[in-house]
């Protein structure tokens, strides 16, 4: 995995008898088979995508009809969510010669249909690719001295930020792929006004052009502004490792999931900065999250590593209303695809070599 992300894998249960003891033949009973993914509750699998090779990132586009797929050699595979057929794999000289993970796809918002789909993706090797999806060719690139871990636009898609392995947040114009500015932490010892580690997890707030917040290795959530070069504020202790920050528009509530056992979700007020709720984990166990969202006005989504699960959560109660269980890695990415048009939310959960696609069940309005 390159570094990039840590999930436990299956294991086979060593054996207790010493090397010495000899066992006739006959008496080693078969291991059992990790059992099959299933889903518990208001959460129904319509189908599993395999894509033959261990999958990092996944995005619905606008319309809600394609899948976009990052895997770990670097192809981008798109796939139909009707049939869940392969239409599109994009790759080019550079990503098959590098062979580096994608680390983060984001479609452009606002686009007319006559325009087709753009999305940008980001590379472990520090590439930042703009590809157009009905030519299949990539439109624009850039190349940054570091591993690019993640990307994602402004409301309006006017422009779009990356982040990795650096302290330095980068904000570019969308239109003339510019580099506008640089968002960091300033020279000063006494105040942790930027990141000192990795970081893995960008969001604008809903309705602002200027103002994100971020997330990493170094327990903080930075607030900041994209015509201010310091953060402007902080949350101390989240530790973030994936997608894994969103704020509520209508209640400037942020959700926050850490890559740990204890007060891995936790709901923060983004004005005040304080702490509202910590989420319960579920009763089967706790999981280390990667990825979390809010689900309309009454639901969240989480997902990540361990017990290796993806969970909808009731707001009011903080109770798991629905559940696919075990996967056979760690979800390293998830999406919902939000279309207006959409009677039903549809899920895409990675894990492994694959993609599992999924509707709630229950009565989950976005």
């Amino acid at each position: 995995m390159s570094g990039l992300l840590v999930t436990p894998r299956w294991k086979e249960i060593p054996s207790r008898l010493s090397s010495h003891v000899s066992v006739p033949e006959d008496t080693w009973e078969p291991q059992e088979p990790p059992p099959e993914p299933s889903t518990e509750g208001d959460l129904q699998l319509e189908r599993v995508i395999e894509c033959d090779e261990e999958v990092m990132t996944c995005r619905f586009n606008p319309s809600g009809t394609l899948l976009a797929v990052g895997l770990l050699s670097g192809v981008i595979k798109v796939y139909s969510v009707t049939d869940g057929s392969c239409v599109h794999c994009l790759k080019d000289d550079q990503t098959v010669i590098e062979h580096l993970p994608v680390t983060s796809i984001r479609f452009l918002p606002n686009r007319s249909d006559s325009q087709g789909d753009l999305f940008v993706a980001t590379y472990a090797g520090g590439r930042v690719k703009f590809w157009h999806l009905s030519t299949q060719s990539c439109v624009h690139a850039l190349h940054e001295d570091r591993q690019t871990l993640v990307t994602t636009f402004s409301p309006s898609g006017k422009h779009f930020l990356t982040a990795g392995s650096s302290q330095d947040i980068l904000v570019y114009d969308t239109e003339t792929m510019a580099r506008v500015s640089v968002c960091q932490p300033s020279a000063s010892l006494t105040v942790m006004d930027g990141h000192y580690s990795r970081i893995f997890g960008l969001a604008f707030h809903p309705q602002s052009e200027d103002d994100f917040i971020s997330g990493g290795w170094d327990n903080t959530v930075q607030f900041w502004n994209i015509r201010h070069p310091h953060s402007l504020r902080k949350i101390s202790g989240p530790h973030v490792c994936g997608d894994a920050l969103d704020i509520d528009a209508q209640t400037n509530e942020i959700l926050i999931g850490s890559w740990r056992k204890e007060e891995n979700l936790q709901i923060w007020d983004a004005y005040s900065c304080q702490k509202l709720q910590t989420v319960p984990n579920d009763y089967r166990g706790a999981s280390k999250v990667y990825n979390c969202r809010w689900l309309g006005p009454s639901h969240l989504i989480v997902a990540g590593s361990d017990m290796n699960m993806c969970r909808i959560v009731d707001r009011s109660v903080y109770l798991t209303r629905g559940c696919l269980l075990d996967l056979p890695g760690g979800v390293y990415s998830m999406d919902v695809s939000t279309h207006k048009n959409s009677t039903s939310p549809l899920i895409a959960v990675t894990s492994s070599q694959s993609v599992f696609l999924l509707h709630p069940t229950g009565n989950i309005v976005l």
